[in-house]
């Protein structure tokens, strides 16, 4: 497989089917939130294993490639090393996971509770990608990239097969947008079938930026979102999807995504990271305006924070 397509998609959630949770969906009343009138159909995937969606990526990457007995080596904000920390457990392989400063303290907690190696460096994901780099090339271990990689792109499109399995009267879809692995595998799967809506950190506007350049430039990495939205710049693989079908891409304030945050919890208790939240807090923040009778779904994508008070 070669491709990142419904074909190779489809097959890819078949082999990692077993290792993940069809997560669930929620039917919100868009009146709870001020848009009356407005259907609102919630991904659920901050349930899925390991906090995020990102663990279809990595069992994607260590099912269907041949690792080594160095193991696997992944950078992440967070998430993705949470992910390939949890797979790797779940397969008996070694890992070794590079992670920012920046990185939130429950990411990093889950990531060594998983038990895999840590390294904390440099002060964002693309300081800590360089440093992971360097320890691939040194110990033969297997790099598996966050979203800028076929396997991982195969594996977040599985997202969008589910959804449309569960929830096929849709008609916009809002996803949100860091690297890209995650919208750009739903768009490999929906293609123009729906409206595929991007929502991105104005302090991280990586997609934005490359859209209007015509390729992947780096942006602004900052933001209360920077340990998940915010890579320096969108993945190479993933851009001709954004490209091609992708029909907009909206920025959402630091406080726009906390009042997210707030919502999700106080209406719904939905207690989800800034960066599980961007997505929803387009439409809470009316960046955009619904048709009559449109019907949305919002990929509530990820929950690796601390709520304890």
């Amino acid at each position: 497989m070669s491709s990142v397509d419904r074909e190779t998609i489809y097959e890819v959630y078949g082999v990692i089917r077993p290792y993940i949770r069809v997560t669930p969906l929620l039917e919100v009343d868009g009146t709870d939130f001020g848009l009356p009138g407005v259907p609102i159909t919630l991904k659920l995937e901050y349930l899925q294993h390991s906090g995020s969606f990102k663990s279809r990526g990595a069992f994607s990457n260590l099912l269907t490639r041949e690792v080594p007995a160095a193991g696997v080596v992944a950078a992440s904000g967070g998430n993705h090393g949470v992910a390939v920390a949890y797979a790797a457990k779940r397969l008996g392989i070694r890992a070794t996971i590079f992670v920012p400063t920046v990185a939130a303290p429950a990411k990093i907690a889950r990531i060594r509770d998983y038990g895999a190696e840590l390294v904390v460096t440099g002060d964002r994901y693309a300081d800590a990608l360089a440093e992971s780099e360097t320890f691939a090339n040194a110990s033969g271990a297997m790099r598996i990239h966050a979203f800028d990689q076929i396997e991982t792109l195969r594996g977040q499109g599985t997202i969008a097969l589910e959804i449309a399995q569960q929830a096929p009267a849709l008609d916009t879809l809002f996803v949100a947008v860091g690297g890209g692995g995650l919208i750009g595998g739903i768009a490999a799967w929906y293609g123009d079938a729906i409206t595929l809506i991007g929502v991105e950190p104005e302090l991280a506007p990586t997609l934005t930026k490359a859209l209007a350049a015509g390729h992947p430039v780096d942006a602004e990495a900052g933001g209360i979102a920077a340990d998940s939205l915010a890579p320096k710049r969108v993945g190479e693989r993933m851009f001709p999807f954004a490209q091609r079908h992708i029909r907009e891409v909206l920025l959402v304030s630091d406080d726009d995504i906390r009042n997210a945050q707030v919502a999700l919890w106080e209406k719904l208790r939905v207690a989800v990271e800034p960066g599980g939240a961007a997505a929803f807090a387009a439409l809470l923040a009316r960046r955009y305006t619904p048709r009559d009778g449109e019907r949305i779904g919002v990929v509530v994508c990820g929950a690796n924070t601390d709520w304890r008070p």
